[in-house]
């Protein structure tokens, strides 16, 4: 029988207020005491001073994982998937550690695109001076000079980026099943042109600058023995903030402040910029857009910003699971209208695969989906998207 680390913490008090609880109205008010000491208690913030150090392994090796040969994510020792439980009762430290790993596979899936699929990456804001905050798309030799086609993939919102549809399904499936890697290359295979949009992808963090308090001694005409009694005052107040600190974070994880990107500070920001400077720039007779969840969204954003543009280069759209809302966005009748024409919605669902399913919107059909891992979506399009 295992007890967890919380018991033991609190077991000494449930004790107490059982003993308590057996006497009479005195001890009645122990009994509220101990409740209201109870619940001052943060057992999150108490536990991370027996928490392990959060250094985490920087590559995939360094965690003893790799990906076999059929993309799945596997240890290198014992060959079993990944355990997100690896330490019991430290459920802040499991998930930082997942979210370490899943910082790498981030940066594994962007050289996959590289390598694999042989993307280029491309800096944006395209007029970045070198010291301001930079984001990336990726796209293939041929996205702005094809004549003919172009493929556009949007991925939806939380921690993935470019090449993801999943993080989840990336660590627990396989790489067909999480990233956008499978449509790349059958698009490419196919003609295509391809670009990757990077939506989440909208500020870098830094560290916060330390603010520096000056000391009351530095400039006061106050008389010698009443600044020497504040000084002592801010020096205990310093040390009780320093010991509360130790004590909240006693990791000593650094305070970190965002500095957004320059007309890229959201996915529909990012959507309707590259759409400037890249998509409307492409020679591509025929633009086609695969987009996710809230990347319907962005694109329904896209197209209330750039109807008539849109209109005019995009042929058909393939959303999955998207979360768009033509009323709470406040599309109009005519973007209504040509959505209902040029675009349908995969939805997850237990019915065969493109059967039709009720929508209340009033925008575009909606059909059932098996799976978004695969270029299962593309082929669903078929009739809207020559191959």
């Amino acid at each position: 029988m295992s007890i967890s680390l919380r018991s033991l913490i609190l077991l000494p008090i449930w004790i107490s207020m059982a003993h308590i609880q057996q006497g009479g109205p005195d001890e009645k008010e122990k009994t509220t005491a101990l409740k209201d000491l109870l619940s001052r208690i943060d057992l999150d913030e108490l536990m991370k001073k027996d928490e392990p150090p959060l250094d985490f392994p920087d590559t995939l090796e360094g965690f003893e994982y790799a990906f076999n040969e059929k993309g799945q994510l596997r240890h290198i020792k014992t060959g079993e998937p990944f355990v997100f439980n690896y330490r019991e009762d430290l459920h802040r430290w499991n998930q930082k550690r997942y979210e370490a790993l899943g910082e790498i596979i981030t940066k594994y899936v962007y050289e996959l695109l590289e390598k694999d699929c042989n993307l280029k990456k491309i800096s944006i804001p395209v007029d970045a001076t070198e010291s301001e905050p930079k984001s990336f798309i990726f796209m293939s030799e041929d996205a702005l000079t094809n004549p003919q086609k172009l493929m556009v993939l949007i991925h939806g919102s939380g921690v993935v980026r470019a090449g993801q549809w999943a993080r989840r399904l990336i660590i627990n499936e396989d790489l067909d099943s999480g990233t956008q890697i499978p449509f790349i290359k059958r698009a490419m295979d196919e003609g295509y042109g391809v670009i990757v949009l990077n939506p989440n992808e909208n500020y870098i963090e830094v560290e916060k600058p330390k603010i520096h308090v000056q000391s009351s001694s530095d400039s006061s005409d106050e008389p010698a023995e009443k600044r020497e009694r504040k000084d002592k005052v801010s020096k205990e107040t310093k040390k009780r903030r320093d010991f509360y600190e130790k004590y909240r974070n006693p990791q000593r994880e650094k305070e970190m402040m965002q500095l957004y990107i320059r007309e890229n500070g959201s996915p529909e920001e990012h959507a309707v910029y590259v759409w400037d400077h890249f998509i409307a720039q492409s020679a591509a007779e025929n633009v086609f857009f695969v987009a996710h969840s809230y990347g319907g969204l962005a694109f329904v954003e896209l197209m209330i910003q750039r109807e008539a543009d849109v209109k005019s280069k995009v042929t058909a759209v393939a959303l999955t699971d998207s979360v768009h809302n033509v009323w709470h966005q406040e599309a109009g009748k005519t973007i209504r209208e040509w959505m209902r024409e040029n675009c349908c919605n995969w939805v997850s669902s237990s019915e065969p695969l493109d059967t039709s399913v009720e929508s209340m919107l009033p925008d575009c059909p909606r059909v059932s989906a098996v799976s978004l891992g695969s270029w299962k979506i593309s082929c669903m399009c078929h009739n809207q998207m020559p191959m």
